[in-house]
């Protein structure tokens, strides 16, 4: 069992930054991939980065550049950093590791 919990979204204005935090419990495997996904409403949850346990990460098309997401094992924190924010990514942002998910943390960007 593992238990995620997502926190730091908030209101913002387009071009500011959040730093989002998921913190796990339980069964939590570092060898494991942790990753960050976002769903907007009406859209399908979309991949927004994942970092291996290697330190391996990967971002989805309209976050490159803009986001960073990092890992702290000892801790057992993963990080997104959100620079350059802007409306579209207004969304439910969610953590996930080993197929199981957080409850999420709302970001909405305003023009």
């Amino acid at each position: 069992q593992v238990h995620l919990v997502e926190s730091g979204g908030g209101l913002v204005q387009a071009g500011g930054s959040l730093r989002l935090s998921c913190a796990a419990s339980g069964s939590i495997f570092s060898i494991n991939a942790m990753g960050w996904y976002r769903q907007a409403p009406g859209k399908q949850r979309e991949l927004v980065a994942a970092i291996a346990g290697d330190g391996t990460t990967v971002y989805g098309d309209a976050m490159k550049g803009r986001f960073t997401i990092s890992r702290d094992n000892a801790k057992n924190t993963v990080y997104l950093q959100m620079n350059n924010l802007k409306p579209e990514d207004t969304g439910v942002y969610y953590c996930e590791h080993r197929g199981y998910w957080g409850q999420g943390t709302q970001v909405t960007v305003s023009s």
